[in-house]
This record gives C-alpha cells, structure tokens and sequence, in this order.
C-alpha cells in the first residue's frame, strides 16, 4: 500500500471529503480493523478525527463535514494531506452538480494542484435503485 500511494513515511494524514450524507463516516468506519469499527455513525460536525494502523501504515484520517457552513474548513488541511478520498452520493442526483463543483475547486486549489496527492474517487450507494450509472 505504501508503494501505491507513492508514500515513503509510515503515516499517512488523508482527507476524506464530499457533500454531506455521502457516507464518508461510514466509508472511514469501514476501512478500520474490524476491532476498531463502531457501526455508531452521526453527522459530522466541523470535522473528526480517526487514528487507526495496518501492518504497514498509521492512518490519521479527516472526516471533514460536508455540509454547506462547513466545507470552507477543508482547505486548511490540504497542505498536510498525502491521500485524499473524495465520496460522491450516487443516489443524489440533484446535487451532483453541488459535488462537482466542490471537486472542481478542490482539484483547482494550489495545495492541490501542484503536489501528487493521490485521490480515490469513491462512489458511494451504488447499491440504491436509482443510483447514477457508471457511464
């Protein structure tokens, strides 16, 4: 994993981002050891902070709210981020706009734009009938 995300330290700080109720606590919750995951997930305000490790990798995770009032926070952890995973709502489609929007000022951003960040483009709900399609 190290290798893949182009990491040459043992930790690794990654922004988890998207609009709110896009299931980025969950997705966060999920990617944890199985002892460490708590299945409690409530909206996240301002932000949150999980900690958890892997044979090769300490994860400092950001869950950073997606809500409208708060998503001008995430720019002021950009500089620190090695990874970022950025989660769209496929069940929203009257906001998708609203995520590409949002991406497109991440995507453009100077903290951004000229470092190699990684970034997993995670589609999430693909499993509600309405979803967006892949295509």
């Amino acid at each position: 994993l190290p290798i893949w995300l182009g990491l040459k330290r043992r930790e690794v700080n990654v922004l988890c981002l998207g609009l709110d109720n896009s299931g980025k606590s969950t997705i966060i919750d999920q990617l944890k050891p199985e002892h460490a995951q708590t299945h409690d997930i409530v909206p996240t305000i301002g932000f949150s902070v999980e900690k958890f490790s892997t044979s090769s990798l300490s994860f400092t995770v950001f869950d950073m709210s997606g809500q409208g009032r708060y998503r001008s926070l995430w720019e002021h952890y950009y500089k620190d981020a090695q990874a970022i995973i950025f989660v769209i709502d496929s069940g929203d489609k009257l906001r998708i706009v609203v995520a590409k929007e949002e991406l497109d000022t991440l995507l453009n951003h100077p903290d951004v734009k000229h470092k190699r960040i990684p970034i997993l483009f995670f589609a999430n709900k693909m499993d509600l009938r309405d979803a967006l399609s892949s295509v």
